[in-house]
């Protein structure tokens, strides 16, 4: 590892000898994964992975080329730069300047020791343990159910420097898990969860609760069926919140905003409900998509997007907030073999609060296929992966209608949002209550 800190201050002074302006993204890691199919523990494997990305700008050009590894001699690194400078002087991708130095608050809750020091062994345990428990249900419920799964555990070192001062290093570790069920009997049923987290979570607990929630989801999936054409206020849980507003997030990014591929142009118009606020928030203590600073060297921060209906911000990285005459808001994202691009942290929805957990109606808990709407004109029709009407506190799932509609339209029609939040990954949300058409 001290050899790669020599190489990243070798090629720093390569760089500075050139008459340029330069930045270096590097990273190093390692990662366990485990698959699990039918209850056997089909794959069980870990992956290194190190490398660094160097961006370079000269005469208004830039120039961009990475290496794996971080063990070089000082003639690949040298060979590294001037096929860097080369590429800025011959292509046509413009430069903008990189970020200048800035304090960096860091971020609490986004390194765990007992993550990064786990061995290999004790991780397969915990696959094993997956396998075993998911046998044991395949054997209560019968073979008409078919369980898999899957495990990883990650920890990784990243680092920027460039020819502007910037030169940090964070490290983090990150965990993850999912299991999910198919039912076939005739009809087919399916269900599943997903847990992520920075630290080392409570497995077996975890486990437990991701089993009954999927075993329960396959039930209703299994027992669903189309429901006739409906119109009108319907709640939206957060995993069919968080497919539909990927549309909306897209409109909020600047790059698609300076290229007239949004449909929003400035800050301060009304774009939603008022009962409707949308954050993201790279600074919560302990999130999968935390960071003390994105893949520029920036401060990761918290954005307020849409607040109480009214458009706040746009996603910007350093080039587009220059471009749009805006300041960064934190939202470069990369690895070392990309140039940085726009992304999200942690998309947190909150409003107007009601209690939506007793709601009796229409509600949608699965869409999928938002990969086909139009981001542009917001128009979507969505396959309904599961829903449930509850009436009189009994509870008919459905599946396999269309939710139709237009994004835009449908957060302007917002009533409230719940006040019990379900974290999906990097995605915070209530329910939301709305209105909607499913055909």
């Amino acid at each position: 590892m001290k050899k790669g800190w020599k190489m990243i201050d070798e090629l720093i002074k390569i760089l500075n000898r050139e008459n340029i302006e330069w930045e270096i993204y590097w990273e190093i890691g390692r990662g366990s994964s485990f698959k699990i199919e039918k209850c056997e523990l089909e794959r069980a494997q870990r992956k290194y992975h190190s490398g660094i990305g160097l961006r370079v700008g000269y005469n208004g050009k830039q120039g961009f080329s990475y290496i794996t590894g971080i063990n070089h001699p000082k003639e690949e690194l040298e060979k590294f730069v001037k096929r860097t400078i080369k590429l800025a002087k011959v292509g046509q991708v413009k430069f903008y300047g990189f970020p200048d130095k800035k304090p960096i608050r860091k971020v609490n809750g986004i390194y765990d020791k007992k993550i990064a020091e786990l061995e290999f062994e004790e991780a397969l345990k915990v696959g094993k343990e997956i396998s075993q428990k998911e046998s044991e249900l395949r054997e209560k419920y019968g073979t008409s159910y078919i369980f898999s799964g899957r495990l990883a555990f990650g920890v990784a070192k990243d680092g920027i420097a460039n020819s502007n001062g910037i030169e940090i290093t964070e490290e983090g570790t990150a965990m993850s898990f999912s299991v999910y069920i198919v039912k076939k009997d005739g009809k087919v049923g399916s269900g599943d969860y997903y847990k992520a987290s920075r630290i080392l979570m409570n497995f077996e607990k975890e486990l437990d609760i991701g089993l009954e929630k999927s075993l329960q989801e396959t039930e209703l999936s299994y027992n669903a069926k189309p429901l006739n054409s409906f119109e009108g206020e319907l709640v939206l849980e957060p995993h069919a919140v968080a497919s539909i507003l990927g549309l909306f997030i897209s409109n909020l990014r600047g790059d698609n905003v300076y290229h007239k591929r949004s449909k929003f142009t400035t800050v301060g118009e009304s774009v939603a409900s008022d009962s409707f606020t949308l954050i993201d928030d790279a600074t919560l203590e302990g999130k999968i998509a935390s960071y003390s600073f994105d893949g520029e060297g920036n401060p990761g921060q918290r954005t307020v997007l849409v607040e109480n209906g009214i458009l706040k911000n746009f996603l910007l990285d350093e080039t587009y907030a220059r471009l749009l005459g805006m300041e960064s808001t934190g939202n470069a994202v990369r690895d070392f073999r990309t140039p940085p691009h726009i992304g999200t942290s942690n998309i947190i929805v909150e409003g107007k609060e009601e209690n939506l957990e007793d709601f009796e109606g229409v509600i949608l808990k699965k869409v999928f296929g938002e990969h086909t709407a139009n981001p542009i004109s917001g128009d979507f029709s969505l396959t309904v992966g599961l829903g449930y009407v509850v009436k009189n506190g009994e509870l008919t799932p459905f599946k396999d209608n269309m939710f139709v509609g237009n994004i835009f339209e449908f957060i302007k029609s917002i009533v409230a949002v719940g006040k019990k939040k379900e974290e999906l990954g990097a995605f915070v949300s209530p329910r939301v209550l709305g209105l909607g058409k499913i055909v």
